[in-house]
């Protein structure tokens, strides 16, 4: 049980810097400002809930790459992450 425990929480990890590289990457090419005002615009137009969708796209290669790799448990991480992403990004934007 804890074998399991540790490649989904490694899944999840991993998830989470995808996401995290996923939103620095989408605010570096596709802003014109800084990176500090790009957060303030984003928070003032509420924007957040989508950016944090395309934000997510780097979990799809992620999971891919475990899966083809035969590490399921860490696929299911990845899946997992993804899908309370999700949920947040539902309750953002409809809450």
């Amino acid at each position: 049980m804890g074998f399991i425990s540790k490649e989904i929480l490694i899944g999840v990890v991993v998830s989470l810097f995808a996401t995290f590289a996923g939103l620095f990457l989408y605010i570096e090419f596709f802003s014109t400002v800084s990176f500090q005002e790009t957060l303030i615009i984003l928070k003032e137009q509420e924007l957040y809930g989508k950016v944090l969708t395309l934000a997510t796209i780097p979990n799809l290669f992620v999971f891919f790459v475990f899966l083809k790799k035969k590490q399921d448990y860490r696929a299911r991480g990845v899946l997992l992450t993804t899908i309370l992403i999700a949920i947040t990004t539902f309750v953002i934007k409809f809450v």
